[in-house]
């Protein structure tokens, strides 16, 4: 990146192989096969936003084996910054087998070298030149890549970058709720943007909260909006002093597959965000973004031009 090219938004960070199960709603113990796609929250947003033309940069590690070189061609092709991608030693790409489903997704994780993202190979130049930073709480849940991304964002934020989560907490991922919880309440002191779902919620706080009790329990923290996905009921978003803004989902026809249609959701959502939109067009462009997801298995399809349409962009 020259000197002066801003970036539009860093996304940090879990980057895997998602493996989805070629068995529809099949738990993971009757599945047969598997069809391999690059995954991790943060990836899927940093490649959904490529699509659309912004400007991004990464922050994540994979190993020095054929699924990391998978991965790095991927970003290659998407023309992705990777200043902040750190390829390491001794540890595998982390990969994860994924149910396919309509709901909430059975997984299980093994991780590898996702969590070995190091401090002092962190690119402060781009930390110092972006307009957004965003990770997730998958990527904050093990040492050293929690120290290294909660540096990164405050560094962008003190360089005046706009921050984001998404709280997409599984007690699996981090078992220690309280420390999650912690991490994230430190986090919101940045006025974030946070995206959660009603299953990160209740997984993040032990109980169904109520949203406006969630709303206020986030805003009290720092958090600048707050967006919170109900499934197939739509989205709803909350910024201080103001009515909350719910919107209903986009009807589909037929769910092809429910795995990353958060991501695509907030992907949208920052994309309107960054073009200045106003917040119910933000909520729109996001859940117009999460069905186009539902029709198809592994990621959005390379169809800028049509994306655009949709998004009457």
């Amino acid at each position: 990146m020259s000197q002066n090219q801003q970036l539009d938004i860093i996304c940090a960070g879990e980057t895997l192989i998602d493996f989805i199960g070629n068995q529809k709603e099949k738990p993971i113990a009757e599945i047969k096969d598997y069809h391999r796609y690059l995954g991790g929250s943060p990836t899927n947003v940093a490649m959904n936003l490529a699509r659309f033309g912004l400007n991004v940069g990464l922050i994540a590690a994979i190993g020095k084996d054929g699924f990391g070189a998978y991965i790095k061609a991927r970003f290659e092709e998407a023309e992705i910054n990777l200043d902040g991608l750190q390829e390491v030693d001794g540890h595998p790409t982390t990969v994860i087998f994924v149910s396919r489903t309509e709901g909430s997704p059975e997984f299980i994780p093994m991780r590898g070298a996702d969590f070995q993202i190091s401090q002092n190979e962190l690119p402060a130049a781009n930390l110092n030149n972006t307009r957004l930073f965003h990770c997730s709480c998958f990527g904050l849940s093990r040492q050293p890549a929690r120290s290294s991304i909660l540096a990164a964002a405050a560094q962008a934020h003190a360089a005046g970058a706009t921050l984001s989560i998404d709280i997409n907490y599984a007690p699996s991922i981090w078992p220690d709720r309280e420390e999650a919880l912690e991490v994230v309440k430190n986090y919101c002191a940045m006025s974030p943007l946070i995206k959660a779902s009603l299953d990160d919620v209740e997984r993040i706080f032990g109980y169904a909260m109520a949203p406006d009790e969630l709303f206020k329990t986030l805003h009290d923290w720092g958090a600048k909006m707050i967006c919170l996905t109900l499934g197939k009921k739509g989205a709803i978003l909350s910024q201080p002093g103001e009515a909350p803004i719910e919107l209903p989902a986009m009807k589909v026809e037929k769910i092809m597959d429910a795995t990353g249609a958060g991501d695509a959701f907030w992907s949208g959502f920052l994309f309107a965000y960054l073009k200045e939109m106003a917040p119910r067009d933000c909520m729109s462009t996001g859940l117009k973004t999460a069905a186009i997801k539902l029709q198809n298995v592994g990621r959005i399809p390379d169809y800028a031009s049509m994306l655009h349409t949709v998004l009457n962009l």
